[in-house]
């Protein structure tokens, strides 16, 4: 998947250099990763060609000016001709986007034609906070540990907390396919090729590609590239949230393999590097993708951009720089783990947090929504309670054995994130567990909810 752009920016770039006038052949610092040379009337993160290959300007100090060669800068010697482009990395947006799979520079990689459209540059300013709405509109996954228990809201922004063996990206796929929203952008880095041959199969099987566009990064091509991704997903993103007025979500993983470029980027530069040998300003780089998450108020067309981001932990270690920044950025975090009792993955009901669920929660969703999230997730806990003494040789009541066999079931038919259903049906499900293990004064619900709903 080499990039259609280079080439055409290799064919152009002769034209390009008579109509800017910025060519220079004195490269002073060659690193793996960077050039640097000295430079007049250049731009933050204009491109350039160095030697043929695509880079981008990354840091200016006074004329000293420093390159990231997104190929690598292997071959490039010191004489090397670098042509400034004039212009920051762009993506041309039109409703052609949809069902497409471009690379990192918003070229094609599906074999479809070329996008016609306007074309802006990426990686802009979020909104201003006087244009934002309180977000207030449900997103439903279909994915109960997610829509009964941590209940996404339009304009969210929030991780999803992973081991690297986890299947995140089948769940990222199953989001895709059961959102609610008028579009998903996926924005994958560092993927296997076989991941990307999956997330093409399976939105191409479900027939759901019109409304998906995807920007993929795979093992194959520069790691650097990576950094450019999210800011083409967002790109695309505000693009229907902004002129078609859409409600949009968008799907970013990995976002470690992303932190792991910018480190690498970093490194390279001879940059000192902070906590996990991350750059000084992770934090920075994180925010300036996580809060383009808005919803719009309706005088303004009423889009939204939501953003559900994977983030691989190492050793399940959420104290390291990339999670632990993330979490001061973000409005909860949804966590997968393998329940050993049902042999299947589900969002953990304890690690998981929607800082934002309860703006929906019972008024966007059933009245009973608030109340029987709250018991279930008790009733879990009393679970895993019993199943410590139980480790530890103390004898279980009556009522420890039930709540043995609720969680089992809990799991196996709400919480195993393989379950599509919606809230409604999740929520008659949970009252039904209630009334098989439980007697009402036991589950703690209101009992006017207890008449309306129990199930006997």
């Amino acid at each position: 998947m080499k990039p259609n752009s280079l080439s055409c920016l290799k064919k152009n770039r002769s034209n390009m250099a008579q109509a800017f006038q910025k060519i220079f052949t004195q490269i002073t610092a060659i690193t793996k990763a960077t050039c640097s040379l000295k430079a007049s009337g250049v731009g933050n993160d204009e491109l350039a060609t160095v030697n043929g290959k695509l880079a981008q300007v990354v840091k200016i100090m006074g004329d000293d000016v420093t390159l990231q060669v997104f190929q690598g800068t292997e071959g490039i010697p010191t004489n090397a001709e670098v042509v400034f482009l004039g212009k920051a990395p762009s993506l041309k947006v039109s409703d052609q986007l949809a069902g497409r799979f471009f690379n990192a520079y918003g070229d094609p990689i599906d074999g479809g034609p070329a996008i016609e459209g306007k074309e802006i540059e990426i990686g802009g300013p979020s909104v201003n906070p006087v244009r934002r709405k309180q977000p207030s509109e449900l997103i439903a996954t279909g994915i109960a540990g997610i829509d009964l228990n941590n209940t996404l809201v339009s304009g969210q922004k929030i991780p999803f907390f992973a081991d690297p063996d986890q299947p995140y990206n089948t769940v990222m796929a199953n989001v895709a396919l059961r959102a609610q929203a008028d579009k998903i952008i996926l924005g994958a880095m560092g993927m296997t090729n076989d991941d990307y041959l999956y997330f093409k199969n399976v939105f191409s099987n479900a027939g759901v590609l019109d409304r998906i566009v995807s920007f993929v990064n795979t093992t194959e091509n520069p790691a650097v590239e990576r950094l450019l991704v999210p800011d083409m997903a967002l790109a695309a993103a505000e693009y229907f949230a902004v002129e078609k007025h859409e409600k949009v979500l968008v799907l970013l993983t990995d976002m470690t393999l992303y932190a792991d470029a910018l480190a690498i980027v970093s490194n390279r530069m001879d940059q000192i590097p902070s906590k996990d040998s991350m750059p000084g300003s992770l934090y920075s780089d994180l925010a300036k993708i996580y809060e383009k998450a808005v919803q719009f108020p309706e005088e303004a067309g009423g889009g939204s951009i939501t953003i559900i981001a994977v983030t691989t932990l190492s050793g399940g270690d959420i104290t390291h720089a990339i999670p632990d920044n993330t979490g001061y950025i973000t409005e909860g975090q949804l966590y997968l783990r393998r329940d050993s009792d049902i042999g299947k993955v589900i969002v953990d009901p304890f690690r998981s947090l929607s800082r934002l669920k309860q703006l929906v929660a019972g008024k966007k969703t059933r009245e009973d929504h608030p109340q029987v999230m709250n018991a279930a997730v008790r009733l879990y806990a009393d679970a895993a309670n019993a199943k410590t003494k139980l480790e530890n040789g103390f004898d279980l009541t009556d009522y420890d054995n039930r709540c043995l066999s609720f969680a089992k079931d809990y799991s196996e038919k709400i919480l195993a994130i393989d379950v599509n259903i919606n809230t409604t049906e999740m929520l008659d499900i949970a009252w039904q567990l209630f009334a098989t293990y439980f007697k009402p004064e036991e589950v703690n619900i209101k009992q006017a909810l207890v008449d309306k709903y129990w199930k006997n």
